[in-house]
């Protein structure tokens, strides 16, 4: 199995996130439920500060307080130096960097506040920020206007005719500009989005539990808009279900087995008016697919807007809470106005494209630890097989949510975070040489699709000494 993976990999690595390798990719990512329990149980063991700063299946949800340990005294001074750095007027960047890079507080929505700032979200002048706030958020109420709305059932006055069927524009029509020809290219999208978010994260229920927000504007039943779900619903293929890949290669299945992916009873059936955090996830990668159409939707974005989107999801301050679709969104999009190029295919073999940035990780290898570098290439070990995933999720799927989280908080304070993102790749490989030394092609494939060390602050501290080195 491990070498008929590592074949695809090595002929097809250029079909990002596409639907034939997505499966593949799931599986080996996303490992069994006893990796996943065993590793938890790690991190539980090893970690315990760790995991007491996340609300896993709900229990914030459910309004459940949480018994947590005394603080230490310096945990408790490291909260008040970020609260100090917070209150300026005017916040200095490079302090509040400097701070985050050791971890930013879960506590009184610190790590949310940051994160806001550190991509370059919030200004610096908070004086400033009441009035931002109010206009982004309006911006992105009008985005939801504009581009959540299904022509094909949208009322009329009466409810009695189809005002939104005209003899120019009818679901027949084959102009570019037709606003039908335009919705039916929208569900080959939302369909996608719709099958990666409702597996986000499937080991903890936060994603499935409703959200203390939904979203009126959407489901407020006086106006003609409908939830992106109802949508997939009444989303009828008639002949064939067809996905098209980024290497143009058309994937074909019968629309029996696309209408049955879900069955009604694998996710809680949330009452009326209610809408899942996923959904809400949903709403933010198609309103991005419809505001970006030269890269859309590419399978992996769910998992960069899931660890953004469950941070801000749980500030403990409502008003910053009921606002998180909104900030997510805007935060999202300026991380990937930077991480985009990993995701066009046309972009691959350039000097900003992802093929680039894998072969640069050997090559800071070979500068770092010329012996295991040389292992690798005898084995004949592509940093394809391995860095794609890597440095296109920003290592998301390699750790528990909490990790990654934790991860972020270095990669978003550094200047430039994904040179760092390097480093951390090369630290990764360091920290194992001794077993990727001893090790066999499959032995050393296996370490490096299902990375072994759980402890990120190792990993992190060699990254670190990595780039005082440089």
């Amino acid at each position: 199995m491990l070498c008929m993976t590592m074949t695809s990999r090595c002929s097809r690595f250029r079909r990002k996130m596409n639907a034939a390798s997505c499966a593949c990719l799931s599986l080996a990512v996303r490992r069994s439920s006893a990796c996943w329990l065993k590793r938890r149980k790690f991190q539980q063991a090893n970690f315990p500060e760790s995991n007491n700063s996340f609300p896993f299946l709900g229990e914030r949800l459910k309004g459940k307080q949480r018994h947590l340990p005394d603080m230490s005294t310096a945990y408790k001074n490291r909260i008040q130096e970020f609260k100090s750095a917070l209150g300026e007027e005017s916040i200095n960047l490079t302090t509040l960097r400097e701070l985050s890079f050791s971890g930013i507080p879960h506590e009184e929505g610190l790590r949310s506040l940051c994160w806001k700032i550190l991509l370059n979200y919030l200004p610096l002048d908070q004086t400033l920020w009441d009035s931002f706030l109010k206009k982004q958020r309006e911006v992105y109420s009008q985005f939801l206007r504009e581009m959540i709305i299904q022509p094909g059932i949208a009322k009329a006055n009466l409810g009695l005719s189809r005002a939104d069927v005209t003899l120019e524009d009818h679901p027949l029509n084959p102009n570019p500009d037709s606003r039908w020809n335009t919705y039916f290219k929208d569900n080959e999208i939302l369909l996608q989005i719709d099958k990666d978010v409702r597996r986000l994260y499937p080991d903890m229920a936060f994603f499935q539990r409703p959200t203390d927000y939904p979203c009126q504007l959407i489901l407020d039943p006086q106006n003609d808009y409908e939830t992106l779900r109802r949508r997939v619903e009444q989303t009828t293929l008639k002949a064939q279900t067809v996905n098209r890949n980024r290497s143009g290669v058309t994937n074909v299945s019968s629309p029996g087995k696309s209408l049955n992916l879900y069955p009604s009873n694998e996710y809680e059936v949330l009452p009326s008016g209610s809408e899942a955090h996923w959904e809400v996830v949903e709403r933010i990668l198609f309103i991005y697919a419809k505001l970006n159409p030269g890269i859309a939707y590419v399978q992996g974005m769910n998992e960069i807007v899931g660890p953004i989107y469950y941070t801000f999801a749980t500030d403990p301050s409502s008003s910053w809470k009921e606002h998180a679709e909104a900030d997510t969104f805007f935060c999202f999009t300026n991380l990937m106005s930077e991480n985009r190029d990993n995701f066009i295919k046309s972009l691959d073999d350039s000097q900003c494209g992802i093929t680039c940035r894998m072969e640069s990780v050997y090559a800071m290898l070979r500068d770092k630890d010329h012996e295991l570098f040389l292992k690798l290439e005898e084995q004949n070990i592509k940093p394809q097989y391995f860095t794609f995933r890597w440095l296109t999720l920003l290592l998301s799927q390699e750790f528990l949510l909490p990790d990654v989280i934790r991860i972020w908080d270095s990669l978003f304070s550094d200047r430039d975070r994904f040179h760092f993102l390097l480093l951390v790749c090369c630290a990764m490989l360091i920290l194992i040489r001794d077993s990727l030394l001893s090790g066999d092609f499959t032995t050393n494939m296996r370490l490096l699709q299902d990375y072994p060390i759980s402890d990120v602050h190792l990993i992190l501290t060699k990254a670190k000494e990595l780039q005082e080195n440089c």
